[in-house]
């Protein structure tokens, strides 16, 4: 297959936050990061024409990029139905008229051109040629760029190839349109990166669709970009190793898979409803109202207004930089719930990451500015907790990779955050209870969520009693 364009209209605006642009040409590639879902798109432009890569779900950017060059977008690819957000392809081509472009494989239920080996799609006088590239999941491609001459340029590596790591191969094993143990899909991966990538050019530019802090892999670099020469140097995963040696060490050590992410696999599959509608149609109520029965409020207050006061059985998940991925990892994909914010202004901040992986819809009402009679305040005796541990029943919420190699405090009981509102009923009730994590942000989510269960004795966040301690001895000095 080989395609060429016509001439697309599309909205114009100002761009928002990009984060870098390379230039050879006259070819623009642009990046577009998301730090909190660690989600890196980006834009290809060529004589007026753009293409867009694997967008987030506001298509806003793209558009304003394109305004911004006076480009038409042309296209839009999917490396892969992504579990981890969701994205505006749809969108895109309801609105701009372009096409979307992904592998067969895929199942894609929304209107699309198959982009599989050997089709390439001509962006003037560059190429863009579709590799297959099954490892992180079945239907995975990576996009070459090769310029006016011939030569290849840049790789967009989807989910495959990161700097310093490798794509996940354990997360179609139940959800898509061809499932596959991980196992398998680690031996694709195997074939891919050795058959396929590994011999580029060392010069060709990496550009994946995620960096560090992102959960579709598990030790990648705090860069953004690289070279095939510099992974085939420094990423574990491309040096000499036999197959079973590398499946056995793609599979180890994973972090833990949130409760969002097959459903972000089937609803990218089909293509999202818009975004901007979905935002609109959210209930916003401002101040106090009567909530339904057994729905959640997720109250997104700093912790220390929620601990003077909020919904009887509200989660304390605090805005944050990941506070989409928690979330999502907390809340099931079917299940509704309340959002309390302080202000409206913070209330949208919350909204629009709980967009980002689909949640929206999910959203019963969004309240801001509420006010909630003031509890007394819990004392957390942190030196006698330090001289007698054992009278405490301590709950570690860490992820298993964090409380694998050892516990901070023996006896400990380890429900990793995730899976705590599912084995509450594993804590005891004889003694006072100690929640800790690794910072502070996932101990009061889970105080909170235990709290709700359990009254019979005091449940207590140890980060918030350290960070109090630590408050009043600067304060002191």
């Amino acid at each position: 297959m080989i395609s060429d364009f016509g001439i697309q209209t599309n909205p114009k605006s100002n761009i928002r936050n990009p984060k870098f642009t390379y230039l050879c040409t006259e070819m623009i590639i642009q990046q577009f990061y998301d730090k909190g879902l660690a989600h890196s798109s980006y834009a290809v432009i060529r004589t007026g024409k753009m293409i867009v890569i694997d967008p987030a779900r506001d298509p806003q950017p793209y558009y304003d990029f394109a305004g911004m060059h006076d480009a038409d977008i042309v296209g839009v690819i999917e490396t892969h139905p992504h579990a981890d957000f969701v994205s505006s392809h749809l969108e895109i081509h309801q609105t701009t008229g372009a096409v979307i472009y992904t592998s067969k494989l895929t199942g894609a239920e929304y209107p699309h051109e198959s982009f599989d080996d050997g089709d390439v799609i001509k962006l003037n006088d560059i190429a863009l040629k579709a590799i297959n590239t099954p490892g992180h999941s079945p239907d995975s491609i990576c996009i070459l760029v090769e310029d006016e001459e011939g030569r290849e340029q840049a790789i967009f590596t989807g989910d495959t190839l990161f700097v310093g790591d490798v794509g996940r191969p354990d997360l179609r094993e139940n959800v898509g349109n061809i499932t596959a143990k991980k196992e398998e899909l680690a031996r694709a991966m195997y074939h891919s990166t050795r058959d396929k990538l590994m011999k580029l050019p060392h010069s060709v530019k990496v550009y994946p669709a995620h960096g560090p802090g992102s959960l579709c892999g598990k030790n990648m670099s705090p860069d953004l970009e690289s070279t095939i020469g510099r992974e085939l140097r420094e990423n574990y995963a491309l040096q000499l190793i036999a197959e079973p040696e590398f499946v056995k060490t793609i599979i180890a050590d994973q972090p833990f898979i949130p409760k969002y992410f097959g459903s972000d696999v089937e609803l990218n599959k089909k293509g999202a409803p818009a975004y901007s509608v979905g935002i609109a149609n959210i209930l916003r109520v401002k101040g106090n109202t009567t909530l339904e029965k057994d729905v959640i409020a997720i109250d997104t207050r700093p912790n220390a207004e929620f601990k003077k006061g909020h919904e009887k059985g509200a989660i304390n998940l605090q805005n944050g930089e990941r506070f989409e991925t928690w979330l999502g990892s907390i809340v099931g994909p079917d299940e509704r719930f309340y959002l309390v914010a302080d202000t409206e202004e913070e209330l949208n901040k919350v909204i629009v990451k709980a967009a980002k992986i689909g949640y929206e819809r999910n959203i019963l009402a969004a309240i801001s500015s509420p006010e909630y009679p003031e509890v007394p305040a819990r004392v957390f005796d942190l030196p006698r907790f330090s001289t007698n541990p054992e009278r405490y029943t301590v709950v570690d919420v860490r992820n298993p990779n964090e409380t694998e190699g050892g516990l901070m405090f023996e006896g400990a009981i380890v429900i990793p955050l995730p899976e705590l509102r599912e084995r509450i009923t594993e804590i005891p009730e004889d003694k006072p209870i100690v929640v800790h994590c690794a910072a502070g942000y996932r101990s009061a989510a889970a105080a909170s969520i235990i709290a709700d269960k359990i009254s019979a004795v005091p449940v207590l966040d140890l980060s918030e009693a350290v960070t109090e301690i630590g408050r009043q001895k600067a304060e002191s000095s």
